[in-house]
């Protein structure tokens, strides 16, 4: 099973931006339905975004307007711009398979990459 490994987190002050990046442990073949999913601190797993195989994206409300979910062509595995970041988006951000309503199938927790917000 393909495992993946985030990165591009780090500290920034409110209304900054990050982009994060999802490494794959082997090319994600199709591609599939793939998404970000986030844990603030206190809070269970949240779902952020997901694209579909055909490049279609929805993103959760706390999210749209803000945020971009794309594919990294060469491994297929997504891409997320974060843009006007708050304060309440600051944890832990995951990417995984599955879209909006069917990531918690199998989802497998990688190291995650901290996103943190603070002025």
């Amino acid at each position: 099973q393909v495992r993946f490994v985030e990165s591009g987190g780090g500290l920034v002050h409110p209304g900054g931006s990050l982009t994060l990046s999802c490494g794959a442990s082997s090319m994600v073949v199709g591609p599939p339905y793939m998404s970000w999913v986030r844990q603030t601190p206190g809070a269970a797993l949240e779902w952020v975004a997901h694209l579909s195989p055909t490049g279609t994206t929805s993103y959760a409300n706390f999210v749209k307007g803000r945020f971009a979910i794309s594919r990294d062509s060469r491994s297929n595995s997504p891409i997320l711009q974060m843009n006007n970041l708050q304060s309440e988006d600051t944890g832990v951000y995951y990417c995984t398979l599955g879209s909006r309503d069917r990531w918690q199938i199998g989802f497998k927790r990688g190291p995650g990459t901290q996103v943190t917000v603070s002025s």
